[in-house]
């Protein structure tokens, strides 16, 4: 996972989640990255997912990922 973007939550909380349904979370886009969580007013990060066709969930996205997962 990567974070961009104005979110409602702190980056840490959602990390957190993230890591607990033993998902990795890295600062940059790549070919590797499974999913770009894109808040307001993101921008590099969710040009560059959309180049490589990287899935991109809004939090709300993330959230019921992450609930499915047993994590949230």
């Amino acid at each position: 996972f990567v974070f961009t973007g104005r979110l409602s939550r702190p980056r840490p909380e959602l990390k957190k989640l993230a890591e607990a349904a033993g998902a990795r979370v890295v600062s940059a886009v790549s070919k590797g990255t499974d999913f770009v969580v894109a808040g307001s007013d993101a921008g590099s990060k969710l040009a560059r997912a959309k180049d490589l066709g990287v899935e991109i969930l809004d939090e709300e996205a993330f959230l019921r990922l992450m609930d499915q997962a047993g994590a949230a």
